[in-house]
């Protein structure tokens, strides 16, 4: 009968709790200490995750020297599909806010998504994607955003600025001319569809299978 075993765990900021890494016989689960939120990510269930990836980078895969801001590392998932449609020259800049989870990705969890922490165009920082996008200008082609449950914060309260018109407007003014905004959500959220409108961007929200091609689905926002 398979079991939890906890991994490791790592401090989630201004939360006072850990995020737990856990093997549960061929998967990798992470959750919340408290169990707030039940399996916030699971390398059986990462489509989802694999379209925040795939579907905006295809778009700007013919781009010289395209420039990809991932805001959440999670499973690796998003960074390894979003290499897989860029060329040679591409270059993906990834903020993860905490350490603990850079290190899984290089540890055997990031066997799951073939380690794409590794590829040469990918560079992981310890950072907070925010201060990035409060700093950076028409640098990126392509903002991918999953750090948290969706819009309405569940893993860290710091991320509330990254979701509300200010942070939508830094993203806005992140990108280069054409670029693209894609957030990754557990549900829907129509608030969130009329503040990226009220931040100027146009949306397209999209379903996705967390897995395969039934079951539960997830929510994208492409704005552009």
């Amino acid at each position: 009968m398979k079991k939890f075993v906890l991994l490791d765990s790592t401090p989630i900021p201004d939360e006072g709790i850990d995020l737990c890494l856990f093997e549960y016989g061929d998967d990798f689960i992470i959750k919340r200490e408290d169990g707030k939120g039940g399996q916030l990510m699971n390398t059986r269930m990462h489509g989802s995750e694999d379209a925040l990836g795939r579907l905006p980078c295809a778009e700007i895969a013919g781009r010289t020297d395209a420039r990809v801001l991932i805001g959440g590392l999670g499973m690796g998932f998003t960074l390894a599909a979003a290499l897989a449609e860029l060329d040679a020259q591409a270059q993906v800049l990834v903020a993860e806010l905490l350490e603990g989870v850079i290190r899984w990705n290089q540890g055997p969890l990031g066997a799951k998504a073939g380690y794409p922490t590794r590829d040469p165009r990918a560079q992981v920082l310890h950072e907070d994607v925010a201060r990035i996008l409060k700093t950076d200008t028409q640098k990126f082609d392509a903002i991918l955003l999953d750090v948290d449950n969706g819009p309405e914060g569940l893993t860290q309260s710091v991320n509330s600025w990254l979701y509300s018109t200010d942070g939508l407007q830094g993203c806005k003014r992140a990108l280069r001319p054409g670029g693209i905004l894609a957030v990754w959500s557990a549900s829907i959220d129509q608030r969130f569809s009329a503040r990226l409108r009220s931040a100027g961007f146009r949306v397209n929200e999209v379903q996705v299978f967390a897995h395969g091609n039934r079951g539960p689905k997830h929510t994208i926002w492409f704005a552009r």
